[in-house]
């Protein structure tokens, strides 16, 4: 039978998500997202913060149901938690006051096993995930990759079809991700895993075309897939391949477009100071023009840059959309390049830098400008943190709200436009 034809193990059919907004209006999160997850496939879910990737997962596992479409599992509606889906999540989610094979054993409790046949089952579990001997050990006597490995232990001790993957090495250091990715790729390949098919979200692209044999690249506002990227080349895989980067260097390319047009986007659609920010310190933006600067002429490929700066895509990609939007840099075709304001943001001093970084901040950030605004015509210079919160989530969600009103306080202390005080939650002039 062709491999098209056997019945997907999950299956997306035009499905939409809306949540309610702070103000009361829907917010749109996901729309006609249509998808299959075959047997003996790995399958990536590969895009910026907020394009809906963990929704999808959520969704996948049943612990939400879509406002549209209709997700299936296995041929059937999925309508909550089904047996045979586990997940693996970002954090290691141990309960601390027990041991390692408690925690195991936890993933058996919905099954209802005997005492003896649930040890069993938990103990080669354990076993099979590299974690023989600690059995008895308590989560705070582990380092973080043996944590994470708990927590594979716990979600394949049921012998799941499907396992949900929520950026599971993020939160390790990069040598023990590396291992750790690197045994589980080897368990899957030799089929000693009893999963029959996984779904990894991730914003790691390197991580993507490692593991996965599809990736899927969502778009935001709202999420959408955007483009779907085999993956042809033979497990094990070689970072140093030269076909291997070129689908890297592709992808990167495929991102940084789309994300310079979802900002040209941004500023078409909210007018005004309605435009979410990316959340990155000034330090680690004057740090990228620096290095930028003298180590690379101006000019740089993204995918060359995350791993002597020790950075994550998701980070990498938020730098890069702050300067854009500064226009300190250009963003094209996986390049990133400094303006000549960028440039001559590099060779100043402080005084000019805070000059400079004030001028394009009122020039091409509102949120900001409109905080100063609002701080100016005040009788006593001061505003309350609430009065723009509410403002935000008019037009953004509580997260994106937050994260773009934290961003603004960041950018506008360095560049001494305004100040803030957190125990007041208010804002002041900074020469008030």
């Amino acid at each position: 039978m062709p491999k098209d034809a056997v019945t997907p193990i999950v299956e997306f059919d035009k499905v939409g998500m809306l949540f309610a907004s702070p103000s009361g209006e829907p917010l749109t999160v996901l729309k006609d997202v249509s998808l299959s997850l075959r047997e003996g496939e790995i399958l990536g879910l590969l895009g910026r913060s907020g394009s809906g990737k963990s929704t999808l997962l959520r969704l996948a596992a049943g612990l939400i149901r879509p406002t549209a479409g209709e997700v299936r599992y296995r041929g059937n509606p999925l309508s909550g938690p089904a047996e045979g889906i586990a997940v693996i999540f970002q954090t290691f989610a141990l309960y601390p006051w027990l041991t390692v094979l408690e925690n195991v054993e936890l993933g058996l409790d919905a099954l209802s096993l005997p005492g003896e046949e649930e040890r069993r089952r938990s103990l080669a579990a354990i076993d099979l995930i590299g974690l023989d001997g600690f059995e008895s050990a308590y989560p705070r006597e582990l380092s973080g990759g043996m944590r994470q490995r708990v927590g594979f232990a716990r979600a394949i001790v049921g012998d799941p079809t499907l396992l949900l993957m929520d950026e599971p090495f993020s939160a390790l250091d990069v040598l023990t991700a590396e291992t750790l990715r690197t045994d589980f790729l080897d368990l899957w390949m030799c089929h000693e895993l009893p999963t029959r098919a996984v779904l990894l979200v991730t914003h790691n692209i390197e991580e993507a075309v490692l593991m996965c044999d599809r990736i899927l690249v969502l778009g935001t506002n709202p999420g959408h897939i955007a483009a779907e990227i085999p993956v042809p080349l033979p497990q094990p895989r070689n970072r140093l391949d030269p076909a291997f980067q070129v689908l890297v260097d592709q992808i990167y390319a495929m991102l940084t477009a789309r994300m310079a047009q979802f900002i040209r986007t941004q500023s078409e659609l909210l007018t005004g100071f309605a435009r979410p920010l990316p959340d990155v310190s000034t330090s680690r933006l004057i740090g990228f023009i620096e290095i930028m600067h003298s180590d690379h002429d101006g000019r740089a490929e993204l995918a060359d840059l995350a791993a002597p700066l020790g950075v994550g895509m998701k980070d990498l990609f938020a730098i890069a959309a702050a300067l854009h939007m500064l226009e300190f840099a250009e963003l094209e075709d996986g390049v990133i390049r400094l303006t000549a304001a960028g440039r001559a943001f590099a060779d100043s001093d402080i005084d000019d830098r805070k000059r400079l970084f004030s001028e394009h901040l009122l020039r091409f950030v509102p949120l900001v400008a409109h905080i100063r605004q609002v701080l100016e015509e005040r009788e006593d210079h001061t505003a309350p943190r609430e009065r723009f919160e509410l403002e935000l989530e008019d037009h953004l969600s509580e997260a994106d709200s937050e994260s773009t009103l934290r961003a603004a306080i960041r950018w506008g202390r360095y560049a001494e436009l305004f100040a803030y005080d957190d125990d007041t939650r208010s804002f002041e002039m900074e020469d008030a």
